[in-house]
């Protein structure tokens, strides 16, 4: 018998304290800033100060992803090994604290560098960043599945850490534009909003181990070794729930991230005021610290997967109003951008913990199985998690991409910082589809993928 799942579901669902699930959750406010910045930034960054042109900028932002998509599986393999060995995963928390020293220098390109040889070193310090990303990322999202908690305290545990990320995001989705210079950024703007974050987003890491450390003294961890490797890998993708959840979050995930990335373009070029950047941006996250206690609650009604398809129908909604553009007028466009906002939390919230809920009915089911020698084993929480943050991380760069492309076909033209080249008609229509009609296409496809999904009704009373 393991110490996983052949306990009544009753011993299982202890309620966490408030001090530790605060500490725990600070670690979302500096995994926010690096969420946020270079999503919505440094598109912008690259083709509009350092004069790339936005199909190389585009494939500058993509192809550090590709290493995303081995890299963390085996950081969630190596997570699950420390856990095994020392009953931990700290030392990879740990070493994920580095990653401010990456963000900062991703926007400390050397003044001489432009076009081909600036997006070559964004792309550098962009892989180092991602691979540090992952290494604070992976164990600290395995932190739900590995506690005894229950479907319901796992759903309390990211709500507190959607909060805390929707207070990153926010604070240095405002914070951002304005260190740069605003309307008249330069490459010294960037470099200083770059060290001023990354010092905020180092104490906020080491917080978050700390957080960590004591949760699991409130929950002892049912983690159990399970396979390992490859073999390991192969029982995560095999698992049709986890697939599914996976399928629709990638497409979640791009949808968000080309929204972020084309905020900048959207203000400066179809409502004429790169200003409203800050506003677009505010209008996009505020909505989540109001809303996320409230996709607790119907998540506790109706289930997280209903609730997660009526977030999902509310954005594909929003976006559509968006792609009217101007014509539709400026609060009505904000409004819209508020719905996308409240859609957003949940679509944080939800697939987040649902994630730790297809772990533990998958342990439940190799626990149970009398198949010793089939590839029925446990598989740990890392291993899962590692998958999931290569999706997102996929996310993150097909959405940036993904707009570069609409802006690309578009004729869209690239300029230094201080220069102002008259867009053709074709590139401001792409600037305005882009980012509301293809992200209503994309929030759709991901909607029909999540209802795949059949775990949730299990999950309310087994887990």
């Amino acid at each position: 018998m393991t110490g996983l799942d052949r306990r009544p579901a009753a011993a299982t669902d202890a309620t966490l304290p408030r001090g530790p699930l605060a500490g725990f959750a600070a670690g979302s406010l500096g995994m926010g800033v690096w969420v946020t910045v270079p999503g919505l930034l440094l598109l912008y960054f690259l083709t509009d100060v350092l004069a790339v042109g936005p199909w190389l900028a585009g494939l500058a932002l993509l192809l550090p992803k590709i290493a995303d998509v081995l890299l963390h599986p085996w950081v969630g393999h190596r997570a699950d090994v420390e856990q095994t060995r020392r009953g931990d995963r700290r030392r990879l928390l740990l070493l994920g604290c580095a990653l401010p020293v990456a963000f900062a220098a991703l926007f400390a390109v050397p003044g001489g560098l432009t076009g081909a040889p600036a997006a070559a070193w964004v792309a550098v310090f962009f892989i180092a960043g991602n691979l540090l990303f992952a290494a604070y990322q992976v164990p600290y999202l395995a932190t739900p599945a590995d506690l005894r908690i229950g479907y319901h305290e796992r759903t309390r545990l990211m709500a507190f850490r959607m909060v805390v990320l929707t207070l990153g995001i926010l604070v240095s989705g405002l914070l951002a534009p304005l260190l740069t210079g605003g309307d008249a950024a330069t490459r010294g703007g960037y470099q200083r909003m770059g060290v001023i974050l990354a010092v905020g987003m180092l104490v906020a890491m080491l917080v978050g181990v700390a957080g960590i450390a004591r949760l699991r003294g409130s929950a002892p961890s049912t983690a159990t070794a399970g396979h390992s490797g490859w073999r390991a890998l192969r029982v995560a993708l095999r698992d049709a729930q986890f697939r599914w959840l996976v399928a629709a979050y990638l497409a979640m995930s791009t949808t968000t991230h080309l929204v972020l990335a084309g905020v900048p373009y959207y203000a400066e070029y179809e409502l004429r005021a790169p200003g409203l950047t800050t506003v677009l941006v505010a209008a996009f996250v505020a909505p989540a610290l109001l809303v996320t206690p409230l996709w607790l609650v119907v998540a506790r009604r109706v289930g997280k997967q209903r609730a997660l398809l009526g977030a999902q129908g509310a954005f594909a909604v929003g976006s559509l109003v968006l792609a009217v553009g101007r014509p539709a007028g400026l609060p009505v466009l904000i409004g819209a951008v508020a719905v996308l906002g409240v859609a957003f939390a949940g679509m944080q919230l939800l697939p987040f913990s649902m994630l730790p809920d297809v772990i533990r009915a998958a342990n439940s089911d190799a626990a149970n199985s009398d198949a010793a020698n089939s590839d029925a084993g446990g598989t740990g929480a890392g291993t899962y998690t590692g998958v999931w943050t290569a999706t997102e991380a996929t996310g993150a760069a097909l959405g940036p991409y993904a707009y570069a492309l609409c802006l690309t076909v578009g004729g869209f033209v690239a300029s230094t910082a201080g220069e102002s080249p008259v867009q053709p008609d074709a590139a401001l229509a792409a600037v305005r589809y882009g980012f509301g009609l293809l992200p209503a296409v994309a929030m759709l496809a991901a909607l029909l993928l999540q209802r795949r999904y059949t775990l949730d009704a299990t999950a309310r009373t087994t887990t």
